[in-house]
């Protein structure tokens, strides 16, 4: 690895990143898709691929330090390989909570998930860590700026979806186990979409070196 132009490395290990990222956006979709069909045979392999993603993490991470230890980049290089290390800390997170996501909301019915528009809002998550990677790859500015815009429509889906259920809850036959679960997906769909903004925030710091707020995912 040390034989080879620094900008080439940091390449790889983008390169690296984004393979993460899109399989950690397929894994959501086909949790998701196991959810909308009742499809529990497919959660073990949802599970596996979870498990395998966590080690290309750690092993990213891994080489990150590396490089650092041994190159010690400065400048725009160094914010690169930093946040290439921090993307990989958010798209870590985003995988378990798709494994949060699919435990709870197996055990709802899926007319509850309909009227809760569960569907809709993985799908603009999952967008939104799409769009967030996009950015990284092509430094966008603006497409980092959509994405962390898009954030507050999914706040708003999940402000909605707290309402539904909490009138659902004060109804005679109420099933508060299956709404208790319903309000948990909920906040972490926002969650999920809480850490691809912050992905994008590492792109707006990295395209121009100005911190971007923040917003505490909690």
């Amino acid at each position: 690895m040390l034989d080879r132009p620094v900008h080439l490395q940091i390449k790889e290990l983008s390169e690296v990143l984004v393979d993460i990222s899109t399989r950690v956006v397929g894994n959501l979709f086909d949790a998701l898709r196991a959810v909308k069909y009742q499809d529990e045979h497919s959660v073990p392999r949802i599970k596996l691929v979870e498990d395998e993603l966590d080690m290309e993490e750690v092993d990213l991470e891994e080489r990150c330090i590396e490089f650092i230890a041994l190159q010690h980049p400065v400048a725009r290089d160094l914010r690169t390989i930093v946040a290439i290390m921090m993307i990989s800390a958010e798209l870590e997170r985003i995988g378990e909570l798709s494994l949060h996501i699919i435990d709870l909301m197996i055990d709802i019915s899926p007319a509850l998930v309909g009227s809760l528009e569960f569907e809709s809002m993985c799908m603009q998550a999952g967008e939104m860590v799409k769009k967030s990677i996009d950015a990284f790859i092509l430094m966008d500015r603006d497409l980092a700026d959509q994405v962390c815009a898009q954030d507050d429509k999914i706040d708003s889906m999940h402000r909605t979806a707290f309402k539904k259920v909490t009138a659902f809850m004060k109804t005679a036959d109420a099933d508060v186990n299956q709404l208790t679960h319903a309000l948990s997906v909920s906040r972490n769909i926002e969650r999920m979409a809480d850490h691809a903004s912050k992905i994008a925030q590492e792109v707006i710091y990295l395209v121009t070196g100005e911190l971007a707020k923040r917003k505490d995912s909690r």
